[in-house]
């Protein structure tokens, strides 16, 4: 399993009247999460766009445990759990300063060659990167 890390503040348009960030703003955080895991391995989003490739969401589910607020600050924990086919799946969890988890949830994406519109298998180069976190 390869897993990445990525600190965010929470911006205050990003809230709610309450002060909490709006529930459709978690998976702009997932994001996040996944784009700087895949440029972490040197797979940035516009390297695989660039080889002809889409990753449109297929899944996504949340969890929600305690509420992230205006100002904090969020450490986006995103883990590719298994190695990827025409698939990829992440897992996340946001965290608190003190570790406490906030929220989990889980992305799964498909690999889609941009040029048929149909689902194509991972990138080799890709399987390789993560190869090492997988034996």
């Amino acid at each position: 399993m390869y897993t990445h890390e990525t600190r965010v503040r929470v911006r205050y348009a990003e809230t709610d009247q309450m002060g909490q960030m709006y529930y459709g703003r978690y998976a702009e955080l997932f994001e996040v999460g996944r784009v700087e895991a895949l440029r972490s391995i040197g797979f940035p989003y516009k390297r695989i766009e660039e080889n002809g490739l889409l990753l449109p969401v297929r899944d996504l589910s949340i969890r929600y445990h305690r509420p992230v607020r205006y100002d904090d600050e969020v450490t986006v924990r995103t883990s590719i759990t298994s190695m990827p086919a025409a698939r990829i799946h992440f897992r996340y969890e946001l965290r608190d300063a003190s570790d406490a988890l906030l929220t989990e949830g889980e992305t799964t994406l498909v690999f889609v060659d941009s040029r048929t519109k149909r689902p194509c298998a991972a990138p080799l180069d890709l399987v390789a990167a993560l190869g090492p976190y997988f034996d």
